[in-house]
């Protein structure tokens, strides 16, 4: 099915955009209302699937990837080395971010039971995870949370296709 002059003006704006775009920024950008602009993704989410880009949402909104499937060639073409993997601690403190963010040092620390400096280092370093602000209490400690890469990286197009907590670990 051919895609409407909508779906293609936001498939294009998503190609050349640096950063991930936000739905009130293409309602603004298009000059169309925000329900149409979400039909319009939901439209173009699944004409992408055929093809070897994947539109990829995050907290900091919508972009534009490639497909998990075409990684290999990706790789192999950017000079990427793909057999980098994370520590045990490293995924450890991955997983507490990806579900409980934004989230400070001091809360990953009293999940895992351990000091996560050194993991949260590797993450940060990797493009994984960021600082995204500061909590509003004395200290003002750093605030964390997933990037856009770690979804790439997962091979998910947003953090609602994780698979979710057993009921063990939602009280944490």
């Amino acid at each position: 099915m051919p895609l409407s002059d909508l779906e293609r003006n936001i498939e294009a704006l998503l190609y050349v955009a640096d950063e991930p775009m936000t739905i009130p920024e293409l309602t603004r950008l298009l000059n169309t209302e925000e329900p149409a602009i979400r039909d319009a993704l939901e439209r173009l989410d699944l004409a992408l699937a055929e093809h070897g880009l994947r539109m990829q949402r995050s907290i900091n909104g919508i972009q534009l990837t490639t497909a998990p499937e075409c990684s290999k060639v990706i790789e192999c073409y950017l000079g990427v080395d793909s057999s980098l993997k994370l520590s045990q601690a490293a995924l450890e403190t991955l997983a507490i971010v990806a579900y409980r963010q934004p989230i400070t040092r001091a809360q990953i620390e009293a999940v895992r039971g351990v000091n996560c400096e050194g993991a949260l280092h590797s993450l940060i370093s990797r493009s994984l995870v960021a600082a995204v602000g500061r909590l509003d209490q004395v200290g003002r400690p750093v605030l964390y949370a997933t990037t856009p890469e770690l979804l790439q990286y997962l091979g998910v197009n947003s953090l609602a296709e994780l698979p979710p907590l057993p009921d063990a670990f939602a009280a944490l």
